[in-house]
């Protein structure tokens, strides 16, 4: 399949961008799919799809959080000649006690998981936790360039997982033979808490990052005082919740059965950055 070309959707996000830069690291040939930049594909707009899997065989698909796109989408794929797809899901889906799902998330993705296992082409679903590239472009970003990292969070951790540790599952589901079938869970090698994260982001910055842990009450206050409706900033608080109570703490195997290595440790994810200049200042 290497002479056609493979669809990677939301090219511009986490992963997306990650699987990019490593298979054209390869030499292979991609179509960066995503609203805005190469190719523009825009999950909403079904008039987009066909063009975006027209000549293609593999396809890393990034599901629109709160919708049931990707059923749709895979039936498109298989009129396309599609052969093999990779999903992006999340860890702790399959548990009903591991998340609140107050912004109504969880029954797309799991339909999504669903139609990827029934489609009939080589699948692989790659389940990854807590980014930690969350503390340097994501949810947290902003609290690391404030110097505090004000959150609802206990003394809770979880097994941060590097992006560039999930992008390398994924083209490796994309581009080898061994996957098909196989549903990674993706972390880091051990758990970190807040503080400890702070610390090693200060270290590898030589900026001082503090962890102020909040109640749920005060955290959604501040929110709301800085402009987010109420709803929000619940929202917000629950996406903590997991962290706070430790259902992110354990260590998966993911990593290492797809790649024959351990996953990066936060540590290193925070050296690299800084030396990428990568942290925001």
């Amino acid at each position: 399949m290497s002479e056609h070309p493979i669809l990677v959707t939301g090219a511009t996000g986490k992963s997306g961008r990650r699987v990019v830069s490593q298979l054209r690291a390869k030499g292979l040939p991609v179509r960066a799919a995503a609203r805005s930049g190469e190719h523009v594909f825009d999950w909403t707009d079904s008039g987009t799809w066909d063009a975006a899997l027209e000549g293609v065989r593999s396809v890393y698909i990034v599901q629109l959080d709160g919708t049931k796109l990707v059923r749709p989408f895979i039936e498109r794929a298989v009129r396309h000649g599609v052969q093999r797809i990779v999903l992006a899901s999340g860890r702790g889906i399959d548990n009903p006690e591991y998340a609140k799902d107050s912004s109504g998330v969880l029954e797309g993705i799991l339909d999504s998981e669903a139609a990827t296992r029934e489609s009939g082409l080589e699948w692989t679903i790659s389940r990854p936790g807590w980014f930690a590239q969350n503390f340097s472009e994501g949810f947290f970003a902003d609290a690391v360039r404030a110097g505090e990292l004000r959150l609802p969070a206990g003394d809770g951790a979880a097994s941060f997982v590097d992006a560039e540790d999930i992008a390398a599952v994924v083209v490796a589901a994309l581009t080898e033979d061994r996957h098909a079938g196989r549903i990674y869970e993706l972390s880091g090698p051990r758990a970190v808490t807040l503080a400890e994260a702070a610390a090693t982001i200060s270290e590898a910055t030589g900026r001082e990052i503090r962890y102020v842990p909040l109640s749920v009450e005060d955290y959604v206050a501040e929110l709301v005082r800085q402009g987010l409706p109420p709803a929000d900033a619940e929202a917000f608080a629950d996406v903590i919740d997991p962290l706070r109570e430790g259902k992110d703490a354990y260590v998966s195997d993911g990593v290492q059965r797809a790649l024959g290595r351990p996953p990066r440790s936060f540590s290193d994810f925070a050296k690299s950055t800084a030396a990428a200049g990568g942290w925001p200042v």
